[in-house]
């Protein structure tokens, strides 16, 4: 490995491939994919090889290689945890609670002692409960613990208005906080807003409820859609920004799942919120403006959340 930056992946399933991938073709920063025997022995080394393989034409220098021991992962600045088993037609999230709480256990342990200084991102799910595994397992300060879910469920969002609407994407903007689950997330109506325009001022209710209720199931549907697995190219990119957020000092405000503590008088659980994301993980917390309702929901999610975290074994 070179002098560029390190960003470990762990899994090497549909989505810890197209990560992989997404990340390595930035650029500045090499790609350990590094996932568990019991999976597919050898399923990392032949997504490794395969991302390698593009290089001749994607143009990029950087390297990626697979990691069958822990120490090959040492001093990663970030490292990114998408293993577990995936959801399949007809299953929530919080129906993968236990399982993917142990595979999480198993993997934060050694990731953290190989890289002390990462940033964790977790996208497994469910993934804010298996957030708190792993500040747990980490023993990390919150500020180095992230959940991927409002990236992703926020873009959701801005692709359904801009669908409905016929506009450009760049000019919806919009978010989604509360949880990462089918009923606690939500969407921030009051503050969305496209082209300037509030969106409540260019769709009637009944459109607007339509746009939620899709956005809060918007997983399931790929889910039911794919058949096999879940999605894989959305989340992808949804980490690469964060990723690069982090390596490059960006500085970005994004949605991301984060470790309240007193915000929206919530308390030690966590929960979708906007964050400043830049060098060393969060970097600021926001309480964003809501609606009662809204308010209400987020804390509603945080209690679910609480919820799931008590039913960890």
């Amino acid at each position: 490995m070179s002098a560029r930056k390190k960003v470990t992946v762990v899994g090497a399933g549909m989505t810890g491939g197209a990560i992989a991938q997404r990340l390595v073709e930035l650029g500045y920063c090499d790609v350990v994919l590094k996932d568990e025997p019991s999976i597919v022995e050898t399923m990392h080394q032949g997504k490794a090889l395969d991302s390698a393989q593009s290089a001749a034409w994607t143009g990029f220098d950087s390297q990626i290689r697979a990691a069958d021991g822990w120490d090959e992962t040492a001093g990663s600045d970030v490292t990114v945890f998408t293993a577990g088993i995936p959801r399949k037609p007809g299953m929530s999230r919080e129906d993968l609670l236990n399982t993917n709480a142990g595979i999480m256990r198993s993997l934060v342990g050694p990731a953290v002692k190989a890289s002390p200084d990462a940033v964790l991102i977790i996208l497994a799910n469910p993934m804010d409960p298996l957030c708190h595994v792993a500040l747990e397992a980490s023993q990390l300060p919150r500020e180095r613990v992230i959940g991927q879910g409002g990236m992703l469920d926020s873009s959701r969002y801005r692709t359904f208005i801009s669908q409905e609407l016929g506009v450009s994407i760049r000019d919806v903007h919009g978010y989604v906080l509360g949880g990462h689950t089918d009923t606690t997330m939500v969407p921030v109506v009051s503050a969305t807003m496209v082209g300037g325009i509030p969106l409540t001022s260019l769709l009637p209710k009944d459109k607007i409820d339509a746009l939620v209720e899709r956005t809060m199931k918007g997983g399931a549907e790929v889910v039911g859609l794919l058949k096999v697995g879940s999605a894989f190219q959305a989340p992808a990119v949804a980490i690469e920004e964060m990723v690069e957020a982090v390596l490059l000092d960006r500085q970005r405000l994004i949605p991301c799942s984060v470790y309240l503590q007193g915000e929206y008088g919530i308390q030690d659980v966590f929960c979708g919120t906007i964050a400043k994301l830049g060098s060393g993980g969060i970097q600021q917390i926001f309480e964003v403006p809501l609606s009662d309702d809204e308010l209400a929901r987020v804390q509603k999610a945080a209690e679910v959340t609480k919820e799931m975290v008590g039913l960890l074994s």
